[in-house]
């Protein structure tokens, strides 16, 4: 198992490159047709969403002490699986 500050740095690393994704999607939705920046939007949404809970696992991580991060860690592996859940749906998607 990973220790406390690498899981955080592994955790900060994803997020810069699901941030630099979503920009690429919000880019994508800019150029679309009509029909289809609704479709983004809304998959951009869930994005946010699912990133702004990961991001509040996050800091729950950095606030945790040494004894506590360990069950932290569950609430931030499900936000991370509920993420790439959500990124590879809108892959799908688009790509």
């Amino acid at each position: 198992m990973p220790s406390r500050e690498e899981y955080i740095e592994t955790l900060k690393t994803k997020l810069d490159e699901w941030n630099e994704k979503i920009d690429e999607l919000e880019a994508n939705a800019e150029k679309a047709a009509d029909d289809m920046r609704a479709e983004y939007r809304e998959q951009i949404r869930e994005l946010n969403e699912q990133r702004g809970e990961l991001r509040q696992e996050l800091r729950r991580l950095q606030d945790a002490s040494d004894d506590a991060w360990r069950d932290i860690k569950a609430g931030a592996d499900d936000a991370w699986d509920a993420m790439e859940k959500a990124f590879d749906r809108a892959m799908s998607k688009f790509t």
